[in-house]
């Protein structure tokens, strides 16, 4: 599968519908409810010791744990950041934002921390980039459980080959204005709670993995084989930097097939690498440095 069979067709041609903002869905709720704020940064880099935030957005929504409805948009904020250094040409024209735009602006972390101190859950596509960035300014967001809309939901069980959000979102029938902090927020946003699940919504499935201890997998004795190379990142395992390990956070029920694979691919007759157990409120913290 990649298109959702509820989208509109024009003959052979797909019509897609611009991203909406978040609305309630629901005035009350007789069942458990969470907060769950959905952030987003944009950044002059990939390294967060390095290179610094740029814009960021959050929208806390007051949610329906059972079924991922939306109660009520509780708060949102979003800010420019004037960085140390220019903006590199490249990161404009991956994000539109360019050294006038910041120029002068400060985000208040104090703000962000306001935002954040009583959600349940920080949510971002790619937690494992934009968590570090936000941990190096926000005492509050070290303390929070953090949560993947690409890592804790299994897309393609649902049919979908690629995670990328724009992809995701065109699969799913809408656009949006991507590469701009509170627009990538609103597209996660209507993406998790879209309106053509009627049960699985990929946010209760999000919310139930964040809630679940999980493993890093590190794997010793890697070969330098390119072949190898492709085929451990095509399996979603992502380098370490620091410890020159390639790694991925499985949850529980995923380590005997990541053993099995690994197996397969260098150790050939019993598992020789590392798991590492990790309780929800470490997800995500800073394993790329």
């Amino acid at each position: 599968m990649t298109f959702i069979k509820k989208i509109k067709k024009d003959g052979s041609n797909v019509i897609l519908y611009k991203c909406p903002d978040p609305v309630s869905e629901i005035l009350i709720s007789d069942g458990e409810t969470c907060q769950i704020a959905f952030l987003d940064v944009e950044t002059t880099g990939l390294l967060h010791n390095e290179d610094e935030v740029i814009e960021l957005a959050v929208r806390v929504l007051l949610i329906e744990k059972r079924t991922g409805k939306i109660i009520r948009v509780i708060s949102e904020f979003e800010s420019f950041n004037e960085p140390r250094k220019s903006i590199d040409s490249s990161i404009t024209r991956l994000t539109g934002i360019n050294s006038k735009m910041v120029n002068g602006k400060k985000i208040s972390w104090s703000r962000v921390n306001k935002n954040l101190k009583d959600v349940d859950l920080i949510i971002s596509h790619n937690a494992s980039f934009d968590r570090p960035f936000v941990d190096a300014n926000s005492e509050i967001s070290k303390s929070k459980i953090w949560g993947c809309s690409i890592k804790d939901i299994d897309w393609l069980k649902r049919g979908f080959t690629n995670v990328k959000q724009e992809l995701l979102c065109f699969w799913h029938g809408f656009y949006f204005e991507s590469h701009r902090a509170m627009n990538d927020v609103s597209a996660l946003i209507h993406l998790l709670t879209h309106p053509s699940y009627s049960t699985e919504r990929p946010l209760v499935e999000l919310i139930n993995s964040s809630e679940q201890d999980s493993f890093n997998i590190w794997v010793t004795n890697f070969p330098f084989n390119a072949a190898k190379k492709d085929k451990i990142k095509s399996k979603g395992y992502n380098w370490n930097t620091t410890k020159k390990l390639w790694f991925k956070r499985v949850l529980p029920e995923k380590v005997e097939e990541e053993k099995s694979f690994l197996i397969d691919l260098i150790y050939l007759d019993s598992f020789r690498g590392l798991i590492e157990s990790i309780d929800p409120i470490n997800n995500y913290k800073d394993t790329f440095s």
